[in-house]
């Protein structure tokens, strides 16, 4: 079936994509930056809100264009349903977790301690489970291309 096959592609495009993306923002660049000695942690903090807030709008961005490519070409139950869990976490990032962040970020700058807070881990265990939800999106659409005789890779 050629919609599912093109539709399998553009998933697996655009999970590959987003992946990438996060692992090398979330989990490279931004751990490494707080391991420069010349880097204040006031200034790391400063650039790790502006990255992040870009992130998440790109984010929002493959939120967006991946639900369009799976209600449009790859209706299968498992692929709407992680598409929608993505989104949600996307969402929860932006609208309640970041601008909680952000504000705390603040305070550090401002020469303020902010109250003990596990916020900042519930943010890496979100970004964990989506990276999760994406690589699942990979197999699973890799899978649907090589039973569709399509070569991937």
């Amino acid at each position: 079936m050629k919609v599912a096959r093109s539709g399998a592609v553009a998933v697996l495009a655009a999970c590959a994509l987003w992946a990438g993306l996060l692992v090398g923002v979330s989990f490279v660049a931004t751990p490494v930056k707080f391991l420069a000695p010349s880097l204040s942690l006031t200034v790391a903090l400063d650039v790790g809100r502006q990255t992040f807030w870009a992130l998440n709008w790109i984010e929002i961005g493959c939120a967006v264009i991946f639900l369009a490519i799976v209600l449009a070409g790859y209706r299968t139950i498992f692929a709407i349903s992680l598409a929608f869990l993505l989104a949600g976490g996307v969402l929860v990032q932006a609208f309640w977790l970041l601008p909680i962040l952000d504000a705390r970020v603040s305070m550090v700058i401002a020469g303020q301690i902010p109250p003990p807070s596990s916020l900042h881990s519930f943010y890496v265990v979100l970004e964990g489970l989506k990276l999760v939800l994406l690589a699942g999106l990979i197999m699973t659409s890799s899978r649907a291309l090589v039973r569709h005789g399509t070569v991937v890779g």
